[in-house]
């Protein structure tokens, strides 16, 4: 901080206070967090001490990482393979859904001929699906893929068409008097005005293609013929090893989080030159 600014902050204790806020803000927003997570781990492993649980019902937080360390290859090997399904997945819902999304907002015929048939995708339980999937569908990732693209297909339709129907009116009139055709429209108006409603839906489409992913393999892995993380979880129950069950649910975690972290930044560093919601608020 230079000479000058600690000169206007003593004149000004109203501008002090301020910076003293913002910099207790940002120290809390990550010690905060970090701290209740250290609570909840010592708690956990007292709670494991004082009651003497056996680790097969609950293990202590060490045993947990100790596993992690001791069946990391087995593991995460697993986690490529989900993750390989998440990311497919919701490649193809990005495609798809920014695609019908785009049909929809230039023909609202069209959109209201087959927008009802996203919505049942959406409110059918994918446990509900997967028994007609695996009927109709012979290759085994093929059904995976199937049932999270499902799972993560209509936040970025949904999103997106709204983003696109969003446009200021004003905006919009002002394109067709300059002779603006509809494409041109499309191109220079409605998509960027929808790009932050479609990075909201990818955000969302991110963490719900790994849970799509994970429950098309914990159905699939019921038969054995899966080898994703689910498959592992299922197999550490049948066999009482409780501290692998855990471990795989904490890898999944992490990877869900930071499948977040990722798409949340990549939304940041678009928005960040020219969205109000990614600019800094003056307060």
């Amino acid at each position: 901080m230079t000479a000058i600014e600690e000169h206007v902050l003593r004149l000004d204790p109203e501008e002090a206070r301020r910076v003293r806020q913002e910099r207790l803000e940002r120290i809390g927003r990550w010690v905060l967090p970090l701290a209740i997570m250290i609570l909840a781990i010592w708690l956990w492993d007292r709670i494991c001490v004082w009651n003497d649980i056996p680790k097969y019902i609950l293990p202590r937080p060490g045993v947990v990482l100790q596993t992690l360390f001791d069946d990391a290859g087995l593991l995460f090997s697993s986690l490529l393979v989900t993750l390989r399904v998440t990311f497919l997945s919701l490649l193809l819902a990005i495609v798809g859904g920014v695609g019908l999304a785009v049909l929809f907002a230039q023909s609202k015929w069209v959109e209201m001929s087959f927008f009802p048939f996203a919505i049942v995708l959406q409110v059918t339980p994918i446990v509900a699906i997967f028994p007609l999937i695996n009927i109709y569908v012979d290759n085994q990732t093929t059904k995976l893929l199937l049932c999270a693209w499902i799972v993560a297909f209509f936040p970025i339709l949904s999103n997106t068409t709204l983003g696109l129907n969003s446009v200021d009116r004003n905006l919009r009139d002002m394109f067709r008097l300059n002779g603006a055709t509809r494409w041109q429209q499309l191109r220079y108006l409605r998509l960027p005005a929808a790009m932050p409603y479609f990075l909201g839906g990818l955000k969302i489409a991110g963490g719900l293609s790994l849970i799509g992913a994970v429950v098309a393999e914990f159905v699939a892995g019921a038969t054995g013929q899966s080898s994703g993380l689910a498959s592992r979880i299922i197999e550490a129950g049948y066999r009482l090893n409780a501290p692998r069950l855990f471990a795989a649910l904490i890898l999944i975690s992490f990877t869900g989080i930071l499948i977040f972290l990722v798409l949340s930044l990549i939304s940041h560093l678009i928005l960040r030159r020219w969205h109000e919601s990614a600019l800094k608020q003056e307060r």
